[in-house]
């Protein structure tokens, strides 16, 4: 396929039943639910997300990278290791378990997986006394942690977090960490489901058996020393990690130009109605809840209207975080 046969995508996501998911994604961002069941997580843009306009509507976003390689992800990506990154928005009713991610090379080594998982989640929405775990409390060695877990008691170790509307939080792979009851998340991420779970709150799953823990990955991975902050951003870059960036734009009937520098462009609407145009292209029109994407081989593109966007991408590589 060729370049010039790409445009301004409209993404439809994928949403996946969790046991501690609630109602949100359909009470708050306005997305379908096709049972009863506590759907968790929409998956906004990743491979199994399917365009929904234009000419290759119906085609997923692996098949597109397949298909145009670059001219959709990129250079420096590989297009046999699928789409590079990965936006879901996470409805937790409950605590979600406490987990660690292993990095690029440890994901590489004991699961054969091409990458690891970096993350970050800004919060869309908080009930009052919202919590979440980030990291450990000091002092706690491997030993301690192990123990805990046995005992079921590791929410004696974790360190504690109290959250609201616009909160961000880094959590490079390694990172113990957990999403607590009445939070709506935005979360950016490598494009990667591994996950090591080393504890579940001694709850049941959806088939009524215990979840897997994955305890001796979890602690050969895990960085206990590391305990990121909760930061509420002052500036439009919200997020400037080692392997995506994320800006908050708040359009007031006003237009933005902005320019791909040859990245892909993730686009999610958290209010309002807002308009991707580019060039000769249709544009694409978001409203809350909705994601679009605008490929690398796009050069530059114009947002406009009224309510705030999430724009997210890979970080340019000859650019470092700030």
């Amino acid at each position: 396929m060729r370049a010039t046969n790409l445009y301004p995508l409209k993404l439809k996501p994928r949403l996946h039943v969790k046991v501690w998911g609630g109602s949100r994604l359909k009470s708050h961002l306005n997305k379908p639910q096709p049972t009863d069941e506590p759907y968790g997580e929409s998956w906004e843009m990743h491979d199994s997300s399917i365009v929904a306009n234009g000419p290759l509507s119906g085609q997923s976003l692996r098949e597109l990278t397949t298909a145009c390689g670059a001219a959709l992800i990129g250079s420096g990506n590989d297009p046999q290791d699928g789409f590079p990154l990965l936006a879901k928005f996470i409805d937790a009713d409950q605590w979600l378990s406490i987990q660690v991610h292993p990095n690029d090379e440890q994901a590489l080594d004991l699961e054969g997986e091409p990458r690891g998982k970096t993350e970050a989640w800004i919060v869309a929405h908080a009930e009052d006394g919202a919590r979440l775990v980030a990291g450990l409390r000091p002092g706690a060695s491997r030993e301690d942690v192990a123990k805990a877990i046995r005992d079921n008691r590791l929410e004696d170790y974790v360190r504690y977090a109290s959250v609201g509307e616009g909160d961000v939080l880094y959590i490079p792979a390694n990172t113990v960490h957990a999403l607590g009851p009445g939070l709506l998340i935005y979360e950016i991420q490598q494009s990667s489901d591994t996950t090591y779970r080393l504890y579940d709150w001694g709850r049941l799953g959806l088939d009524g058996k215990p979840r897997q823990l994955h305890i001796d990955k979890g602690l050969q991975v895990a960085d206990l020393g590391h305990a990121p902050d909760i930061r509420r951003p002052s500036s439009e870059l919200i997020v400037d990690g080692d392997y995506f960036m994320t800006w908050r734009h708040e359009l007031r009937g006003d237009s933005r130009i902005l320019e791909t520098g040859g990245v892909f462009q993730a686009l999610t609407c958290l209010e309002g109605e807002i308009e991707a145009a580019a060039a000769e292209h249709e544009p694409i029109a978001l409203v809350k809840g909705e994601t679009g994407l605008i490929p690398a081989c796009i050069e530059g593109f114009a947002l406009s209207g009224v309510g705030t966007v999430l724009r997210s991408c890979q970080r340019p590589p000859q650019s470092s975080p700030g």
